[in-house]
């Protein structure tokens, strides 16, 4: 919490340190004055159980753009409120959320999930954020949530927060967002007042009183607006003028721009003065293209790495037309803007190194040509697609790079799909997915398949991709309903565009067949199992990796339909299959040794299966390691297994290890840990243990209740279980 007063003596529980700041919340601004006059003393009279909506205001429209996008102060009054309370020591929780979409939301409030502690559900951003949502709800500890920058109601349905000991702060451009949270009180923020204003600027020039004559003449030619002012201050202050020079300069300002369409207001002329001097300041002509980048990003957080990256060098060389620019003089340029009130740059932060207000962006962007523009944003998209790791980072960052790449898509609309669509809209819907984000993920495919279809055509290759993305969004929501003919279709088009034995056609079938099993239409999964099989047999050879995973898909298809014996031919011939490329240790191999065992057991072969399944846990462990999710797996189902032969003796022990590895390796309540112990309560129940059976179930129970809620499927188990060994 960089800038943050102590607020004194902590508490710790559960591991955690009282009080906890969850999210990455912009600096308040070196000059920012107590805004009693035009901030009604918000800190004050925001009340527990209250959200307040800040909201510009704008009377007789006298703001212009600034009363359609902001400039008024909402953000740093918000920063302001949160310093205040956390200084009065009035909370022990401060969440902030940058408001921009719906994968923001849940993001962020997985994270604040975790940094209050909270049990990690296993199953997503979304049930972490619903996890989150209820502890806010039922806790005792005062907290506060910032939702800043919301510009669309529709992203918090469902997700508002609320609770008696809470507080929320919304900013937002959009006074109807405010009807659809809890105990709205909506405040309007406009200019400073006279005394606001005059107080800002001696605060910003305090080094030279001189500089403060004519203060009230500039505070009214620039409309009192705190963005206007907060420039002006920024380039007297670096340029050594006073306050009559500036109403000079920014005359002369307004009549250059007076004849530019869209560039008239307070914000534009005041922004377009402070860039004109930047562009002077060392390294000279990079402070416009910088800006120009900037101006296609999230207002919210840029990541410094996107900024210094090589495509922004490139563009920057490009854009001065002289000698290369190199990281450094892309890091110099960013601090020039910075220092003339253009941006802010929070260091401490990787993920939202630099913010720009929308008005500034909104100016600069109109500023440039149609040819300026494209090259921008082309630039934008390569830099952010270098920034982007393939590796794992931290959400945060994740979460900045893909609001830089939605506000991207935004400003730019089709240029990013001309002539194809760029790889960052792959990258940031890819993220959606490995985050675990589906909602968020299938609303981004659909979106994707809507502005590229009439681009590019229904039967183009990206359009396809788009498709099976979506389809494989919906499945991982459950929707395999939804996801069958976004399958049907991709399959048609590979089959007539690349041939039925096309490796690209052999995923879409066997895609198909898996979402059709899923729905339960047995027959045609195995129908397209089979085909696709076939098709892989005759043109990659029976011992292709492709096929070998075909086969594994048909054994499936098989044994979700009830056909036990065919599945167990199936899965003998993939074993051996794999045996044969893989190598008998191969994890491959011992997933298809895993996959064999169980279709045994389903077939009611169990002293078969016993064998496999031993000697499985006995690779895995030397392969994997003893603490590799696959081997705690395989040890479940050994025990299971002898627990079916009623060989409690043995599965007993192996329970007790599994539990035991599964809290150690996942986590208390991760799902996982939580089945583990209901089926060691069971083993105990039907060993005739039933003190040590109750007391399990009742744990089982408790944990569930609290980590997946009341009525979760695990739960109602846990509870017929725990009722079933109460009755004994």
């Amino acid at each position: 919490m960089t800038g943050w007063t102590s607020r004194g003596e902590t508490q710790q529980s559960g591991g955690i340190t009282w009080p906890v700041l969850s999210g990455l919340m912009p600096p308040l601004a070196d000059s920012y004055i107590p805004r009693a006059e035009s901030g009604l003393a918000l800190a004050g009279s925001l009340n527990p159980g209250e959200t307040v909506v800040l909201v510009a205001a704008d009377d007789d429209g006298a703001l212009g753009a600034a009363g359609a996008m902001g400039g008024t102060g909402k953000t740093q009054l918000a920063v302001a409120i949160a310093h205040t309370l956390w200084n009065q020591r009035a909370v022990d929780l401060m969440v902030w959320l940058s408001a921009s979409g719906r994968d923001a939301i849940l993001t962020g409030y997985a994270q604040a999930l975790r940094d209050v502690g909270g049990p990690d559900p296993g199953e997503g951003p979304r049930v972490a954020a619903l996890h989150l949502l209820a502890w806010l709800a039922e806790t005792g500890l005062p907290w506060l949530a910032v939702l800043d920058d919301l510009n669309d109601a529709a992203v918090l349905e469902g997700l508002w927060p609320w609770g008696v000991n809470g507080r929320v702060v919304v900013t937002t451009n959009r006074p109807d967002t405010a009807v659809k949270a809890p105990s709205p009180r909506v405040v309007e923020v406009g200019p400073f007042s006279r005394r606001e204003s005059l107080s800002y600027l001696s605060t910003r020039l305090q080094e030279d009183p001189d500089q403060w004559i004519g203060a009230l003449d500039l505070a009214e030619d620039l409309g009192f607006l705190p963005i206007a002012l907060a420039q002006a201050g920024a380039l007297m202050s670096d340029a050594g003028i006073d306050c009559r020079q500036y109403r000079t300069w920014i005359a002369e300002q307004r009549q250059h721009l007076s004849t530019r369409a869209g560039a008239k207001s307070t914000v534009a002329a005041a922004g377009a003065l402070a860039l004109e001097v930047a562009n002077q300041r060392t390294p000279a002509g990079l402070a416009r293209p910088m800006l120009a980048l900037i101006s296609m990003l999230d207002p919210n957080g840029i990541p410094g790495a996107v900024l210094t990256s090589p495509a922004s060098c490139d563009f920057l060389t490009q854009a001065r037309g002289a000698a290369p620019v190199d990281e450094v003089q892309a890091r110099t340029a960013v601090h020039v803007l910075g220092r003339l009130g253009l941006v802010t740059i929070d260091t401490s932060s990787a993920a939202r190194t630099v913010r720009a207000h929308e008005l500034v962006q909104q100016a600069t962007r109109e500023s440039l040509s149609t040819a300026e523009g494209d090259q921008a944003a082309r630039a934008a998209a390569d830099a952010l697609l270098q920034a982007w790791p393939l590796r794992a980072v931290p959400p945060a960052f994740d979460q900045a790079l893909r609001d830089c790449t939605a506000r991207l898509r935004q400003v730019a609309g089709v240029l990013l799909w001309t002539p194809e669509s760029h790889p960052v809209l792959w990258r940031a819907g890819r993220s959606l997915e490995d985050a675990g984000l589906t909602e968020p993920a299938i609303a981004y495919w659909q979106a994707m398949i809507d502005i590229g279809r009439p681009t590019l055509g229904t039967a183009h290759a990206h359009m396809l991709l788009a498709c099976d993305r979506l389809a494989t969004a919906y499945e991982a929501a459950g929707r395999h309903l939804d996801a069958i003919p976004m399958y049907e279709r991709v399959l048609a088009e590979r089959e007539r565009g690349l041939g039925p034995a096309h490796a690209d056609t052999l995923n879409a079938r066997n895609s198909l067949a898996r979402a059709y099993s899923a729905s339960g239409r047995s027959g045609d999964a195995i129908r397209l199992a089979e085909r696709a099989l076939a098709e892989c047999e005759r043109a990659l050879g029976p011992g292709h990796p492709d096929t070998l995973a075909a086969r594994a898909e048909l054994a499936q298809a098989y044994l979700s339909a009830g056909l036990r014996n065919e599945a167990v031919a199936v899965f003998e011939r993939t074993l051996a299959g794999r045996e044969q490329v893989f190598g008998p240790r191969h994890p491959e191999t011992l997933t298809a040794r895993a996959n064999l065992a169980q279709a045994y057991r389903a077939a009611g072969r169990l002293t078969t299966a016993l064998p496999l399944l031993e000697r499985t846990l006995a690779d895995r462990e030397k392969v994997q390691g003893a603490d590799h999710p696959d081997t705690i797996t395989a040890r479940g189902n050994l025990a299971s297994a002898y627990h079916t032969a009623r060989r409690l003796t043995v599965a007993l022990p192996l329970y007790e290890r599994t539990l035991a590895d599964c809290e150690r390796v996942l986590g208390p309540d991760h799902p996982d840990t939580l089945a583990s112990r209901g089926n060691l309560g069971h083993a105990y129940h039907t060993a005739g243990r039933l003190t040590e059976a109750l007391a399990v179930f009742e744990r089982t129970l408790a944990d569930c209740e609290r980590v997946l809620g009341p009525d979760d499927p695990m739960t109602r188990t846990a509870r017929e279980n725990y009722e079933a060994a109460a009755r004994t």
